[in-house]
């Protein structure tokens, strides 16, 4: 068995993989050039270049891969470089619709003009405001208005006159007012009041009474064209206002209309300005009928409200296409929003209200947004399908439809969408939205993924070197010797989990540079070195440390029965990984095993308590297949036992126990004591091949710290899957006790060979016609299995004739 222990055992350069210094070939960071692309995304900056590219409907770009890939930075650094060089959109406003203010119209005007509009509004405001009512007051319009109203009294008095000289041949004298004209009899040219009139004769009374009837007959016909009158006169009035008006705002319009002449939409709108001002003019700034006059900041605010546009989007003539990203992609955020002002308990609106979002800033660019954010907002992921289907971005509420909206809101003129947005988030929500959204592929068509890791290379390694020296010196951090950039190559390997790989998650390498930089600090040095690194790595151990510590006390303390020396039957020493937070570190945990006829099977008690997952599940049912068909050729297999991760009180998930589990039923079945000292990982198959895992360094160095706790004895070691070789990149204090002798890790390949290290002796290979070597341990299985078979048979032989001999019931 040494001999094959010897085989089986992994030599300290099958560890890791350090950066060889020679290879480097500078001496600091400082001796290198910046490195300003993305590293090691061939594939990724390909597809976006196509995605960025591609201009039509539908080409819209998912960026797929794991955060601290350098995949958001690039994204964003990538498009404005591009939208540089390409047509800046127009800008766009909103004006009032006088005819429906709630539906207020958009204007499109030239890059960087709709800042000139405004203040050319502002500017007519103002003169509007120094023009009127002034030029009501001028002596010209109070002549052609005066005789307007002379025209009209002169009119009344004709008719009033002829009625008065008919009285006064009758005795009758006319009184008027402003509001009522009367009669009254008269006696020698002096008009009688009611006493006097009262004591003359009853005849002359009655005559009295009969002229003034007769005379207010007289008056009503005199009168009767009086509202004609009063028509021709407001007429004649109003278009005197209008013409005064038109005239007035003449010199104000024109040099506008000359100066948009080249937009229509612009002219047709002015034009619409001058129309309402000669309403508007009369109401607000000539009314003479206010109690007060009113104050200017007053007017001006209302003649604001009424013409001056609402700025949605404006732009630099000379900007490119627009890059939003929006980190809040909520409804209003993302499509705009109409606000509400109270006015007398009334919530009020008007397109001076509306407030753009996110797409019309990126309107005629583009739109960056996160995947996980979008999906978290209510109504905002089929809003912006819709939005996309239709290129039309449409401003309304999304709780309009669930009648939720009671007050009287806006409905503005939709506005043309022409926008890429570019979607960044995990694989998982890709292909979530790929299985359960139909439309997502027909809008999504570009993928753009970043790997989590490339392929360690000369060229990698200096291109990673050299993006070290640009984010050190954009950020102020000191330069890094060769020696530092070698051991910060050997972490990104580490986190790869591959010899011949680096990590792609670079904003882990660069939060450690930063933290080694700080240490530097502390350290008064001019340079980061190795040491620096080192501390800084030891730092974050420590600050994260806290939960594998005292899961370390208690086994040292034994609350949590892990074994490190002496040999049990149905034990082992699994190895599995915990993450807690951004903490992953590996805990040894006990697989236990046990054996008794009956035909109940293997019974997972993990999966039995519902803390089993699929895969471990999984794993250990391939246990039956393996034993079936290895050991239970010649008879049926009829066996119960129950496998156990002894105090385990989470989830447990994933394959990597199935190699234990395996070793422990074996050991229980063949009553083979197996070597605590040892801790074993892997997966298996039905034909007892041994699979890789995850997590393999930490999980080595989780048990290697136990034992060196305890005390390294050189008969410890680690039982890895050979497939995980080229994933070792262990701790240097791991390598400096397998280099010293007192800790060993071996690869296996089968399950006889993990079982062979386990318990010491030999397995056994079996013969042409399946037989094992007598007093092997595979022997010693078969002939256990063939024991709880043959007990199973009698007790149901035992059963039959029971029932054979039993005497029939009578009824």
């Amino acid at each position: 068995m040494t001999n094959n222990a010897d085989a089986l055992r992994l030599l300290p350069a099958q560890l890791t993989a350090p950066i060889d210094l020679d290879s480097l070939g500078f001496t600091t960071t400082d001796d290198l050039e910046p490195f300003l692309g993305i590293l090691g995304q061939d594939r990724a900056v390909e597809a976006l270049q196509f995605g960025v590219a591609m201009h039509r409907s539908g080409y819209n770009v998912f960026v797929m891969g794991e955060p601290g890939t350098g995949r958001f930075s690039y994204v964003m650094r990538y498009l404005k470089a591009e939208a540089k060089r390409q047509i800046t959109p127009q800008d766009c406003l909103y004006v009032n619709n006088f005819d429906e203010p709630r539906e207020p119209w958009a204007l499109n005007l030239s890059p960087g003009t709709a800042s000139g509009l405004l203040e050319d509004i502002n500017k007519l405001i103002d003169n509007l405001l120094a023009t009127f009512p002034a030029v009501f007051e001028h002596p010209a319009f109070q002549q052609k208005k005066s005789a307007i109203d002379r025209g009209f009294n002169q009119r009344y008095d004709r008719a009033i006159d002829s009625v008065e000289r008919k009285a006064l041949e009758k005795n009758i004298a006319v009184y008027r007012d402003a509001q009522n004209i009367a009669f009254t009899p008269m006696k020698d040219g002096k008009a009688l009041d009611e006493a006097e009139f009262a004591q003359l004769p009853e005849d002359v009374r009655e005559r009295f009474h009969v002229d003034i009837a007769t005379l207010e007959e007289v008056l009503n016909e005199a009168l009767s064209s009086l509202p004609q009158w009063k028509r021709e006169s407001s007429n004649q009035l109003r278009e005197l206002n209008e013409q005064t008006i038109t005239d007035a705002i003449k010199p104000i319009l024109e040099p506008l209309l000359e100066q948009y002449s080249g937009n229509e939409a612009v002219c047709d709108y002015l034009n619409l300005v001058r129309q309402n001002l000669l309403k508007t003019v009369v109401e607000l700034l000539v009314d003479e009928r206010a109690l007060e006059p009113r104050p200017e900041a007053y007017k001006k605010q209302l003649l604001t409200e009424q013409y001056c546009p609402s700025l949605i989007v404006g732009h630099a003539d000379t900007g490119g296409a627009p890059v939003v990203h929006e980190p809040h992609p909520s409804y209003d955020n993302l499509f705009g929003r109409i606000e509400y002002s109270s006015e007398q308990g009334a919530l009020i609106t008007s397109y001076r209200h509306i407030r753009p979002g996110a797409l019309h800033r990126a309107n005629g660019g583009y739109l960056v947004l996160e995947a996980e954010k979008l999906l978290g907002e209510p109504f905002v992921w089929d809003a912006l399908k819709r939005a996309l289907q239709s290129r039309q971005l449409k401003m309304e509420s999304p709780w309009a439809d669930m009648g939720r909206l009671t007050t009287v809101t806006l409905t503005p003129e939709v506005i043309p969408l022409a926008v890429k947005v570019i979607i960044i988030g995990s694989r998982h929500l890709y292909y979530t939205l790929q299985d359960l959204d139909p439309d997502f592929q027909e809008m999504f068509r570009v993928l753009v993924d970043f790997d989590e890791d490339l392929p360690r290379t000369p060229e990698s390694i200096e291109s990673m070197a050299q993006l070290l020296k640009t984010r050190t010196s954009e950020e102020g951090i000191a330069p890094l010797t060769a020696a530092a950039v070698a051991r910060v190559m050997t972490h990104s390997a580490r986190l790869a989990e591959h010899q011949k790989r680096l990590s792609a998650r670079i904003s882990d390498i660069f939060q450690l540079v930063a933290e080694a930089d700080f240490t530097r600090q502390l350290a008064g040095d001019p340079l980061i070195d190795t040491a620096h690194i080192e501390r800084a790595l030891q730092a974050k151990e420590a600050r994260t440390g806290r939960v594998s510590a005292r899961i370390r006390e208690d086994m040292l303390s034994g609350v949590i029965l892990i074994d490190t020396d002496g040999a049990e039957v149905g034990k082992c020493n699994g190895l599995t990984v915990l993450e807690v937070g951004d903490s992953v570190f590996g805990v040894p945990a006990r697989i236990s095993a046990t054996v008794y006829p009956g035909g109940s099977g293997i019974v997972d008690i993990e999966r039995e308590v519902e803390l089993g997952q699929p895969i471990h599940s999984k794993g250990v049912m391939i246990l039956t297949g393996y034993l079936g068909s290895r050991y239970a050729q010649h008879f049926p297999l009829e066996i119960s036992a129950s496998i156990a991760l002894e105090q385990s009180y989470g989830y447990v998930d994933g394959d990597s126990a199935s190699l234990g589990e395996v070793c422990a039923l074996m050991s229980a079945l063949s009553r083979t004591p197996l070597k605590q000292g040892f801790a074993i990982t892997g997966s298996i198959n039905q034909f007892g091949e041994v699979q890789a895992v995850g997590g393999v360094n930490e999980k080595i160095e989780g048990f290697f710290r136990l034992c060196l706790a305890r005390g390294l004895t050189g008969t410890q070691g680690a039982i890895i899957p050979r497939a995980n070789i080229p994933n070792l990149m262990l701790d240097q204090s791991v390598l400096d006790a397998v280099e010293a002798g007192m800790f060993n890790i071996y690869a296996v390949s089968q399950v006889d060979q993990a079982m062979g290290l386990l318990a010491g002796e030999e397995t056994g290979i079996a013969d042409d016609s399946g037989h094992y070597p007598e007093g092997t341990i595979n022997a010693r299985v078969v002939g256990r299995l063939r024991e709880i078979a043959e007990l199973q048979r009698d007790d149901e032989s035992g059963s039959n004739e029971a029932e054979v001999s039993k005497p029939a019931s009578r009824t």
